[in-house]
């Protein structure tokens, strides 16, 4: 299964020796491939730099465990994205779009939360999954 990992997601696992982080090690246990984008990978890195710049070794070593999704530039938001989403987070959709990815996993349950369990597009089943 390809999941795509948020930003917060990211910032969580590298920050703590939790949940967060077993559910990381458990999913690549599966051999389930996590799938990022440079977006997410650079907001959880600028998140971590200013919160936490001590939990940035564990990212350096997540970073090497996740594929990172091709997204040029040119950005169109679906309209379903763009009726849902706030703009900074329509990237984040996209690219697990984009990546094929057949889970998003998420903490922002405030600007995905209308999206779970929704079937985002037509040729995969894309779901929400939140922490």
């Amino acid at each position: 299964m390809r999941i795509f990992l948020d930003a917060n997601i990211l910032f969580s696992a590298a920050m703590s020796n939790g949940a967060i982080r077993l559910l990381i090690v458990r999913l690549l246990e599966k051999r389930h491939e996590l799938r990022i984008s440079a977006f997410v990978k650079e907001e959880a890195e600028r998140n971590l730099r200013a919160k936490a710049p001590a939990s940035l070794q564990y990212f350096e070593e997540l970073k090497d465990l996740v594929s990172l999704v091709p997204c040029g530039g040119g950005f169109k938001p679906l309209p379903v994205i763009a009726s849902y989403l706030p703009i900074k987070d329509q990237p984040v959709l996209q690219a697990a779009i984009h990546g094929q990815c057949d889970i998003l996993l998420t903490g922002d349950k405030m600007h995905f939360g209308k999206l779970y369990g929704q079937e985002l597009c037509t040729r995969q089943n894309l779901n929400i999954a939140f922490k």
